[in-house]
């Protein structure tokens, strides 16, 4: 199993999608680094529960295993939070699965052309897309 060759910090991930007057919301703020002896996804919250409820860590979990798609690392969670009514699963594994890919783009295992594919992750050092000179059609 490959590793999560170096840390990426802070990453910032909100999911807001509206279908039809409300929808999935999620936010984390997380540091990923290369994983302990153990290997594997390491998932540690350092968020109080007010903030980021239990619940909805294992769905955070899984989008993170779908985000980094294989490779070893250890996340540690240091901020989020939730919304009474549009706070769901879908919200956090879509943000798990954000923050996934933000971390091997960040860690130069995925091209970093892949981040304009990350529709609400930043993160420090985040590449910025290409900007085009001129106007289409002029």
């Amino acid at each position: 199993m490959t590793s999560l060759p170096r840390p990426v910090s802070g990453i910032r991930v909100c999911v807001r999608l509206n279908l039809g007057g409300c929808g999935p919301y999620a936010h984390i703020v997380a540091d990923v680094e290369p994983p302990g002896p153990g290997g594997g996804l390491e998932l540690l919250s350092a968020v109080p529960e007010e903030l980021l409820p239990r619940e909805h860590l294992p769905a955070l979990r899984q989008g993170l295993l779908e985000g980094l798609g294989g490779v070893a690392a250890a996340v540690l969670v240091t901020d989020g939070h939730y919304h009474d009514a549009d706070s769901c699963d879908l919200g956090y594994r879509i943000a798990g699965r954000e923050a996934g890919r933000a971390a091997l783009v960040g860690a130069g295992l995925l091209p970093p052309g892949e981040a304009a594919a990350l529709r609400w992750a930043t993160w420090p050092g985040r590449p910025r897309p290409k900007r085009r000179h001129g106007r289409p059609g002029r």
